[in-house]
């Protein structure tokens, strides 16, 4: 029959406080699961032994608190057909009643948990045989009815069967079994016939191959591979967020966030404040909401997220052609002014005279400037909204913060394009208008978007020259920029027209592309260089926080969570090289 596993009290030491136990004996039990009986087989060649060290001893496999753990396995060593391990017990005086029985002999059953990660299935005799070929312990509890020592969670609750095993004692047999033993154990041909012409019995070749195989595991080095869980806290949060965002803007979730698609957002509440360790049995809605907003409970961070992603995506639909297209975007390290540094060219290269002397040159300077200013709003979704699962108020109000928050931006930086009835900014390389006839970038007096006019606004722009006033810097129109009132005028003189003779050929068909800007209410018209070469306007966002901000807190003046979204944007322009105005007809 098998042995049972034991405490041994005849080897509990008093000063120490140890005590020898027989944790496994790897006999075969007789299990039960839904494609009937089975044998299951723990193979001490596939025991993982490098956590049993400092494994933690337990009262009846009792895990609810600290409080549980009476004791630590120290050491073990394998006996035979028995792994035996030393376990040190604890001094504390909950412990110390534990402690006294065991001493006493009273309690001398122990029993152990461990898990299965390698399953090997066979048959042997038509006996469904399960093996398993890769386990490890990862508790022993001192228990006062032992199970079988084979079973998979030892306790009263889950008393198997013990069947008697029985080994022919031929030495063919004994063979066979010898160098089964060794394959399993990936020991070499070599290392099996050694055992066989030692005279081994099959225990003993099966304790030699435990000891190889803890040798190599020993000086094996483990790789250990962290992968995402389902279960992580911020995984599932981000799901929850994906969900809730899906509701809010009617959208398809993931399929990771699909299972909660229905969660209203009390499900959200009551999940993520128990996520954190609280207890909300008993909670009304009152309750759980404040639970859910004073803890650490995730849940503020999840309004945030999808009050965000509803805001950027508002945010992101609103751009401007003025700042989507025509402007440069930089970031700034803090809120003080910004200067841009303009450097000129060089000059012709000049011939070097018979002594070989190269003369210096000097580069012209210029700077523009403009700092950061904030902007802000606030918002609060109410505690009723949140009782009622009511998201339209927060999803509107996400999507108008967005498009605000754009329209802030797109109004900065056209208030600043058309300053003073439309001559622009006071640039610093020369104290004069963005627009200005010193600049060559603007018409003598407003007329007709037409083929002439056109052509005369690309040919100043091509005569512009560089900082030092003298190199020509050749800028090459890309974009006409117009107001509504303008858009078909621009679009059949920009059309492709396949002429019939050379003179009603259209020479800007394809040569530019139309911007509508609905905040240009007159006629003006405006030529633009591509800003990648010369920018006109630079707009930039505080480094740490580009783009629209958005932070919550539980309401003090109403009762629910606010919202505010906050802005760090500034604008200015930068040369007047790459643009011209005709102030229209």
């Amino acid at each position: 029959m098998t042995r049972r596993a034991a405490i041994s009290p005849e080897s509990f030491d008093e000063a120490a406080l140890t005590v020898e136990a027989t944790i496994s004996t790897f006999s075969d039990v007789q299990r039960r699961d839904q494609r009937g009986a089975y044998v299951e087989r723990l193979d001490p060649t596939g025991l993982d032994t490098s956590r049993l060290i400092g494994a933690p001893v337990l009262d009846g496999h009792r895990q609810a608190s600290a409080r549980d753990t009476i004791g630590v396995v120290t050491a073990f060593r394998v006996e035979g057909n028995a792994l035996i391990a030393t376990i040190r017990l604890l001094q504390a005086d909950d412990v110390k009643p534990i402690v006294e029985r065991i001493r006493q002999g009273v309690i001398r059953g122990v029993s152990v948990g461990y898990r299965v990660q390698r399953w090997a299935d066979s048959l042997e005799n038509k006996v469904r045989v399960r093996t398993a070929a890769a386990w490890s312990i990862f508790e022993v509890s001192a228990v006062p009815v032992p199970a079988d020592p084979g079973a998979t969670f030892r306790s009263e609750s889950m008393e198997d069967e013990v069947i008697e095993t029985t080994a022919e004692d031929t030495p063919a047999a004994t063979r066979a079994a010898i160098r089964a033993i060794a394959r399993a154990a990936a020991m070499t041909a070599e290392q099996a016939d050694d055992m066989i012409d030692r005279d081994l019995s099959v225990t003993e070749a099966r304790a030699e191959a435990f000891e190889t195989m803890q040798a190599r595991t020993r000086n094996t080095p483990r790789i250990r591979v962290v992968s995402p869980s389902g279960d992580d806290p911020t995984v599932v949060r981000t799901r929850r967020e994906e969900a809730l965002y899906a509701r809010v803007s009617g959208t398809a979730p993931t399929d990771e966030a699909r299972p909660y698609m229905a969660d209203t957002l009390r499900d959200h509440a009551r999940a993520l404040v128990e996520a954190a360790g609280i207890s909300t049995r008993g909670m009304d809605a009152d309750a759980l909401f404040r639970a859910a907003m004073h803890t650490t409970s995730d849940f503020p961070m999840l309004l945030t997220g999808v009050g965000r992603r509803t805001l950027l995506t508002a945010y992101q639909v609103a751009g401007s052609p003025l700042k989507a297209v025509l402007s440069r975007q930089t970031t700034l390290p803090d809120f003080r002014a910004a200067s841009k540094l303009k450097l000129s060219d060089i000059g012709l290269l000049e011939k070097v005279s018979e002594s070989g002397e190269i003369k210096s040159t000097t580069r012209g300077e210029a700077t523009e400037s403009y700092a950061l200013d904030t902007y802000g709003t606030m918002f609060a979704l109410s505690r009723k909204a949140l009782f009622n699962d009511d998201l339209n108020a927060f999803r509107d109000w996400g999507a108008t913060a967005g498009r605000m928050a754009a329209e802030t931006e797109n109004n900065l930086l056209f208030t600043l394009f058309r300053q003073s009835s439309g001559t622009g900014p006071v640039m610093g390389e020369d104290g004069k208008r963005l627009f200005h006839a010193d600049h060559g970038n603007l018409a003598a007096s407003g007329t007709a978007l037409d083929e002439t006019n056109l052509s005369a606004a690309r040919l100043a722009m091509r005569g512009v020259k560089a900082l030092d006033g003298k190199t020509p810097i050749n800028a090459t129109p890309k974009y006409l920029l117009v107001g509504p009132q303008l858009e078909t005028s621009a679009e059949k003189l920009m059309a492709a027209i396949y002429a019939a003779t050379v003179a009603t050929a259209n020479p800007f068909s394809g040569k530019l592309e139309l911007l509508v800007e609905p905040r240009v209410t007159d006629k003006s018209w405006y030529v633009f260089a591509d800003p990648a070469v010369l920018p006109v306007l630079e707009y930039a966002y505080l480094s740490s926080a580009q783009g629209p901000q958005m932070a919550s807190r539980e309401g003090w003046d109403v009762l629910g969570q606010e919202f505010r979204v906050v802005l760090d944007f500034g604008c200015g322009a930068t040369d007047f090289r790459g643009v011209y105005r005709n102030p229209g007809l």
